[in-house]
């Protein structure tokens, strides 16, 4: 169980270091793009689309090592537990979706925990990221 909260705990400063370099780059770069103005707010849900399916990735496999080699829990409803699962279920998971076709079963089931309490902080902070960047942009 040690193992998974320090996991979870890493997940969660990477992820926020990812997102906030993102967004620094993206307000930074943004105002010297050679394109219209309203062409850079599709640059910015673009942009932060790739952020979140990185910080999804780093989720999913995240979760696949813990498993796999970790012994930390299983992923119920994954016959053979792929890579491409965990990283499905992390998605899910990280946007708070839930299908509820898979579940994390043993101490596995913390950082999924964590991963949608992160995932809805971070998706909220590209929410504000990108009104501020339709104020700035739009009416122009």
């Amino acid at each position: 169980m040690l193992a998974v909260v320090a996991c979870s705990i890493a997940l969660v400063v990477l992820t926020t270091l990812i997102h906030y370099e993102t967004l620094r780059q993206l307000h930074r770069r943004l105002p010297r793009l050679p394109l219209p103005h309203r062409a850079r707010l599709v640059v910015v849900m673009l942009v932060a689309f790739v952020a979140h399916a990185v910080e999804i990735l780093v989720y999913g496999l995240a979760m696949h090592a813990l498993v796999r080699w970790g012994g930390a829990g299983v992923l119920q409803g994954a016959p053979g537990s792929p890579l491409a699962t965990f990283i499905y279920f992390s998605a899910e998971t990280y946007t708070s979706l839930g299908f509820g076709d898979l579940a994390p079963m043993g101490p596995v089931r913390f950082m999924a925990g964590v991963e949608a309490l992160n995932g809805l902080l971070l998706i909220g902070w590209t929410a504000s990221f990108v009104y501020i960047a339709m104020e700035r942009f739009w009416s122009r």
